[in-house]
């Protein structure tokens, strides 16, 4: 059973009568009224993280994806609360004092504050993070409108091969291992941009599960499809050279997720603030499709023109 038929045959109707809830399709819950923006992310190992042999760069890694939920929305996580479930293999004092370590400097990077949690025990690694944030306004999803530019922050793919190295599926060299594993690790959240995308965005999602899916998502209850320009997906100058010499298909790195830029959409007249946010901020942003008529009529086209599949749409989260 797919996420959203689980969601939808077993939840949505007990959270109809609440607003707040957004009809649990979005990636926060939004009290407008007492201005509260929260998000809710389980991680586990083996599925969202390898293993746990370097727990300081596993729960930044957490940490940051969860904040990320907020960013896309155009709010500033504030609080985080943090919940964690193992035992006297993975909750070593060696281990819990490097995850201190790290949420204390991840603090001092976001301006953010841990208020609480829970630890229990299990035989199974994992962690399930709250972060909170305070707004009177948020980005929607399924807000696009017809003919909307479709864009992106940052750089798409990274991450992935980081992933595929530590999979040991992966053989380059050591400095760019170590290049693609910290991209993995730590992603670069685009933090600043909420500053900015209330200005142009339509709507808005971040890039966790993979950039074909999570754009699907951001449109799924919406009468509209999207086309996408391979050429123009921004990949950093590492995977660009990689691409070019080992002749791989660039659709097929960027499209399974674990970036965490923000994707949005905007009207076609706000390009020009979008290229003076991006020079302010110091965000790349890069205009990668359009957002067209009709449903189940997304497309991806090369650089000449050509209609091209990826191999993967992104992570399923399958039941």
């Amino acid at each position: 059973m797919h996420e959203f038929k689980l969601i939808k045959n077993y939840f949505s109707k007990i959270a109809k009568k609440n607003k707040s809830a957004l009809n649990l399709n979005d990636d926060v819950f939004f009290d407008k009224r007492r201005g509260v923006v929260i998000s809710v992310d389980t991680y586990n190992i083996g599925t969202h993280f390898l293993n746990f042999n370097s727990p300081d760069l596993v729960i930044k890694k957490i940490l940051r994806s969860s904040i990320s939920d907020l960013i896309c929305k155009g709010v500033k996580p504030k609080f985080y609360f943090i919940s964690g479930s193992g035992n006297k293999k993975t909750f070593t004092k060696n281990n819990l004092y490097k995850i201190s370590k790290s949420l204390k400097s991840e603090q001092n990077k976001f301006n953010i504050v841990l208020c609480g949690g829970d630890t229990t025990f299990s035989n199974k690694l994992s962690f399930t993070i709250t972060s909170m944030g305070y707004a009177n306004k948020i980005i929607y999803r399924n807000k696009a409108k017809l003919n909307d530019d479709i864009y992106v922050t940052g750089n798409l793919g990274d991450s992935y091969l980081g992933l595929k190295i530590l999979s040991n599926k992966v053989n380059i060299k050591k400095k760019d291992k170590l290049f693609f594993t910290d991209k993995y690790y730590k992603p670069e959240l685009p933090l600043n941009l909420t500053k900015y995308l209330f200005k142009f965005a339509n709507s808005s999602i971040d890039v966790s599960d993979g950039l074909i899916d999570d754009l699907s998502k951001m449109i799924n209850n919406q009468n509209l499809s999207f086309n996408l320009f391979e050429k123009r997906i921004p990949v950093s100058n590492k995977l660009s050279n990689l691409i070019k010499n080992h002749r791989l298909k660039k659709i097929n790195l960027i499209s399974n997720g674990d970036d965490y830029q923000v994707l949005f959409t905007a009207n076609v007249d706000k390009t020009r603030i979008i290229q003076n946010a991006s020079k302010t901020s110091g965000i790349k942003i890069t205009k990668i499709g359009k957002i067209v008529f009709g449903k189940d009529r997304s497309l991806i086209f090369d650089e000449k023109g050509k209609q091209i599949q990826a191999k993967s749409q992104g992570y399923i989260h399958q039941f």
